[in-house]
């Protein structure tokens, strides 16, 4: 599928939250970290704010040129820290009095693998209504053929056995035990390595 892609900046910002409250309001994770719907849908904004803040200092943002979907991307290096405060920042600046904002980061961090460079897929989202069109996919696909020539790996955590199948289909595996959220959903860390030939 072709799709026309193009690299978003801080101008962006606000169009790539919207897609992403869009997309993951009722995903698994986001309600298990803002189970009231009238608080997610006040909060979970600025929860997505901070991965796109992230993004745009860390790594970069792919937007698709309609707007309607856009992908998160980290370049993590082989030396990254262990320790990282990031969960803490995340839960001070999206709800303060909800400690599974920070939990999640905090389980998350701790399944990452470390001491290889990578690509860190920390989000992709797709607005309802393009949802199954195969868009993800293919916003996806552009990076890892990157990945490929360039003998880089990638990694991500799928939020959902939806996201978890699509990105088994693109050569990702499994990498040890899923995240288990307590009394909610997992997450499941996946690695994939350049494909060579």
């Amino acid at each position: 599928m072709g799709v026309r892609v193009r690299r978003a900046d801080e101008r962006d910002r606000g169009q790539v939250v919207r897609i992403m409250e869009e997309a993951f309001h009722h995903d698994p994770v986001s309600a298990w970290v803002f189970p009231d719907e009238a608080h997610r849908r006040a909060v979970h904004g600025r929860f997505l704010g901070a991965f796109a803040d992230a993004a745009l200092d860390g790594g970069w943002i792919d937007l698709l040129e309609d707007g309607t979907a856009t992908a998160l991307w980290l370049s993590v290096p082989a030396d990254a820290p262990e320790e990282d405060d990031t969960p803490a920042r995340m839960r001070e600046v999206t709800d303060p009095g909800n400690e599974r904002v920070e939990l999640v980061g905090r389980l998350s961090a701790e399944a990452h693998p470390r001491g290889r460079a990578h690509v860190y897929l920390l989000m992709i989202g797709v607005s309802p209504e393009r949802q199954g069109e195969g868009i993800g996919e293919a916003l996806v696909s552009g990076v890892l053929d990157r990945c490929d020539r360039d003998g880089v790996p990638a990694y991500l955590e799928a939020s959902s056995e939806r996201s978890r199948r699509l990105y088994e289909r693109l050569g990702f595996r499994l990498l040890g035990r899923g995240v288990d959220l307590p009394d909610g959903p997992s997450m499941w860390p996946m690695w994939r390595d350049p494909h060579t030939g």
